[in-house]
């Protein structure tokens, strides 16, 4: 029997390995990144309407909830794509850092299709639903598959890697963020002139990685592009590195295009004895977290998301 009602976990993630490779012809940037489920999450709950009207609340009354919300257009778009005459009533409780580089919005969206597909019995399979994803961002295509994966392309191109053994995290967000537009912005226009060589660089990467999958995540490898740029810009982005690192942590990267910043701890202790050194400081959210399996991720979303 169908439900009408499905209260979800919405995972963040973070990135080991970020390079922005160039700009294309379509005024996109061609990049190749590894990304990472973690146990951080928002909360999403659905309950299925008859009147066909998509309507979302939010604990947060930062974020809006209108039609500018990526839940809200990804609902519009599988409810235009299925003809669907169902609509639903969303609910998201917050608790990933908006605009921190941890694709909380992204991860909602994806979850907002794979919940829809059931509650309005599409019927769908992921690789159906990637089209769609990939319409919404860059970032939803890598929630329909969760655990680790390289990214190619827009980023929207997603290569399932092996999955590593758990890693102990430390996400800190200060109270400081970047746009993501002004990111790629004050990156070095030198390095990015894009020619037909930046496809092939990668997907040589993207086979660099996936061959080495054994030895990720290590500490060494840990490398993103938008670290320069972003704490010229905002010095107190790079004082949570420093933090971080201070604090114990092996290795520490800025997620995504930031403004978070985690850290990689060699054990639950470790971690937990720099999350108590970490919470005080003033303005920022600090959440201890580990790193989530792609079987951890479906078991946690729901049993009736065993697709293949």
């Amino acid at each position: 029997m169908t439900p009408k009602t499905l209260s979800l976990p919405s995972f963040a993630k973070i990135n080991w390995f970020l390079r922005i490779l160039g700009k294309r012809s379509d005024g996109y940037h061609e990049l190749i990144t590894v990304l990472q489920t973690v146990s951080l999450c928002d909360e999403l709950t659905f309950d299925v309407r008859d009147d066909g009207e998509i309507v979302l609340s939010c604990d947060d009354a930062q974020i809006p909830t209108g039609s500018t919300n990526l839940i809200v257009k990804a609902a519009v778009a599988f409810q235009d794509h299925l003809r669907c005459t169902l609509g639903a009533e969303i609910k998201l409780t917050k608790r990933i850092p908006a605009k921190g580089g941890l694709g909380g919005a992204s991860s909602n969206a994806a979850l907002t299709l794979l919940a829809l597909n059931v509650l309005w019995r599409a019927k769908m399979k992921l690789n159906e639903l990637t089209p769609l994803a990939s319409e919404l961002g860059s970032d939803v295509p890598f929630f329909l598959s969760g655990g680790r994966c390289v990214a190619t392309g827009t980023g929207t191109t997603i290569s399932r890697l092996p999955d590593a053994p758990r890693q102990h995290l430390i996400i800190a967000t200060p109270n400081a963020s970047v746009a993501t537009a002004n990111a790629y912005a004050s990156l070095n226009a030198a390095s990015l002139t894009t020619s037909d060589s930046d496809s092939i660089l990668s997907s040589s990467l993207a086979e660099q990685v996936s061959a080495d999958s054994t030895r990720w995540p290590a500490s060494q490898r840990l490398r993103n592009d938008f670290e320069t740029v972003i704490f010229e810009i905002e010095p107190e982005i790079e004082r949570v590195k420093i933090a971080l690192l201070e604090a114990g942590a092996r290795g520490a990267l800025l997620a995504g295009s930031g403004s978070s910043v985690f850290g990689v701890f060699d054990d639950e202790a470790a971690r937990d004895r720099a999350f108590e050194n970490l919470r005080c400081e003033a303005g920022w959210r600090v959440f201890p977290c580990h790193t989530l399996s792609r079987d951890e991720y479906f078991r946690a979303i729901n049993p009736l998301f065993t697709l293949s």
